[in-house]
């Protein structure tokens, strides 16, 4: 439970940690921003299908396939719903949230809770992979997640401050959305522990929402100012690392 409680914390700092970056920045370039969240997608593609889809599949018994499949689904079609209700990085960095001159307050609260939101179910994927008992690839998993979470704390910060949003405030809204990831991997790890019966689904579930946030956000974030190529390369570099790391610690 220690290890689960300083993993949660570590996942949720990340976002902190990333908001000081921001702070101290300001003006961080995309072409760094796209290399860390491709590495970050590299890891989180590797654990999502070692760490979490494999998983699932050998503690799924006769119908493991049927859950793993059911469960991939359900995580993506879970974050596609939140989607609908909520737009995220790729859909408002580059709009008036990022132009200075023209900075819209609604704007820039919609994009935090939207980064907020989908913390949750991040937060969640890291708590399961404590359920299948391989401590090792939990952390793996987690730490994936907390390379995520540092690009998107970055952002957070300069369209909040040229909305206006003094300073402390700012740095209480980005602590916030670490705070909501904390709460997913507590509540992660507590529903596989208290019905270890839904692991095999709740691993598919996680791994279903990491293969979507992948997908859907951070391959066409990392792909839309013109450094494809070393993003490209960058999460191939993150897939492997995990891969060669799986492979040791297996």
């Amino acid at each position: 439970m220690e290890m689960v409680l300083l993993t949660a914390l570590g996942v949720g700092g990340a976002t902190i940690f990333g908001s000081v970056i921001g702070f101290v920045f300001k003006k961080i370039s995309h072409k760094f921003s796209d290399i860390v969240l491709s590495f970050a997608a590299g890891v989180m593609l590797a654990a999502a299908v070692l760490g979490l889809i494999l998983p699932s599949l050998d503690y799924g018994g006769k119908y493991g396939l049927i859950v793993t499949v059911a469960g991939v689904f359900a995580g993506a079609l879970c974050l596609n719903l939140i989607d609908k209700l909520v737009p995220h990085l790729h859909r408002l960095v580059g709009t008036e949230t990022e132009q200075h001159s023209s900075a819209d307050l609604s704007k820039v609260l919609l994009f935090v809770m939207a980064i907020a939101i989908h913390n949750l179910p991040e937060g969640i994927a890291a708590g399961v992979g404590f359920g299948s008992g391989d401590t090792a690839q939990a952390l793996i998993i987690a730490g994936g997640i907390a390379l995520q979470n540092i690009p998107e704390g970055m952002v957070i910060i300069g369209p909040m401050l040229a909305a206006g949003v003094s300073p402390k405030k700012t740095f209480l809204c980005a602590m916030a959305t670490g705070v909501i990831e904390v709460i997913g991997t507590l509540i992660g790890y507590f529903a596989v522990s208290i019905a270890s019966v839904i692991l095999p689904f709740a691993l598919a579930f996680a791994g279903g929402t990491m293969l979507y946030v992948i997908s859907d956000e951070m391959i066409p974030e990392t792909h839309a100012h013109g450094h494809q190529r070393g993003a490209t390369y960058s999460l191939l570099i993150g897939f492997c690392v995990m891969l060669v790391t799986d492979t040791l610690l297996g």
